[in-house]
């Protein structure tokens, strides 16, 4: 009986991560389906099974397969994961001081996007397999 419980409750997450539009999903999005071990184990399962990544504590990412290595790597590029991932926990942010050089024009260097100017102190790390977002403070 429990197993068939918690299949029906990886299903039900799958088919909610299904609808909804955002690549970045919150543990406590599915806090209403379940128990908070419960839905961490489905979501460990969803990312076993590569359905899902995950990007940082609580934090999870939809997927999609690779056209170089047909392995399983988030849907869009580790920068806008993780500036969707700050808007859904209510962090403000800007560009990093390089993003604003280079859109004023004051160096030809184009920044990667792995420095994000956060407003407050953050202290989460975002990232996957080795690469990691860092942040910088803005008043």
């Amino acid at each position: 009986m429990k197993a068939s419980r918690s299949k029906s409750l990886e299903r039900r997450i799958a088919e909610r991560i299904a609808r909804k539009k955002g690549n970045v999903f919150l543990r406590r999005d599915f806090q209403d389906l379940g128990g908070y071990d419960q839905v961490g184990r489905a979501l460990r399962r969803l990312t076993s099974q590569g359905r899902l990544i995950r990007i940082g504590y609580g934090l999870y990412a939809r997927t999609v397969r690779s056209l170089l290595s047909a392995k399983r790597v988030p849907a869009q590029p580790l920068p806008s994961l993780t500036l969707e991932a700050l808007a859904r926990l209510e962090v403000e942010t800007r560009p990093s001081r390089f993003a604003q050089a280079n859109n004023r024009g004051k160096t030809t260097q184009i920044p990667t996007g792995r420095l994000i100017a956060v407003k407050g102190r953050i202290t989460r790390k975002i990232g996957y397999d080795g690469k990691y977002v860092s942040f910088e403070r803005f008043a």
